[in-house]
């Protein structure tokens, strides 16, 4: 990051009346990973859930007052380090702000809060595809989990499994 895009720079917790711009940046993301049809969220569900019952947070990157990116974590915990972690659910940085150190800053930030609430890892996981976020994570000493399958359920086979269908 140059000195600059250094000085004018900041990262900032969000708040409900950020709901628009989150859900604008999710809409970006799901476009780039070729996802749209999984982004159902919408600005009642989000304020629900990040700001209402507080299961997750936000915190937006913004050069000068405009936003550049965001990222949307939540603490989950390890059975093994008998602490929570930090869990990295989307960063995003918007194309034309990418290669300039936001996306760095924003990670370093996540790390900064992982330590100061005394949490044992931080953790997110990246689609086999995105070779440069790939690229990216390795050159900041992020370790790939090759061991790890992730598994999930939704919609209609979570249904089925809670015995509801």
């Amino acid at each position: 990051m140059n000195s600059t895009d250094a000085t004018n720079f900041k990262i900032r917790k969000a708040t409900p009346t950020d709901l628009p711009l989150i859900v604008q940046l999710i809409h970006e993301l799901a476009v780039y990973e070729k996802m749209e049809d999984e982004a159902v969220a919408d600005e009642n569900l989000l304020n629900e859930w990040i700001f209402d019952k507080k299961t997750a947070e936000v915190v937006i990157g913004e050069l000068a007052g405009t936003p550049v990116g965001f990222a949307l974590f939540f603490q989950n915990f390890s059975t093994f380090v008998g602490k929570a972690g930090l869990y990295l659910e989307d960063l995003y940085v918007r194309p034309e702000y990418r290669g300039r150190g936001f996306g760095k800053a924003l990670l370093i930030h996540l790390s900064q809060i992982a330590k100061s609430r005394n949490l044992g890892r931080f953790e997110w996981v990246c689609l086999d595809w995105n070779q440069p976020s790939i690229d990216f994570y390795l050159s900041i000493g992020a370790t790939p989990m090759k061991d790890w399958t992730i598994y999930r359920l939704a919609g209609e086979k979570l249904d089925k499994l809670a015995g509801l269908k």
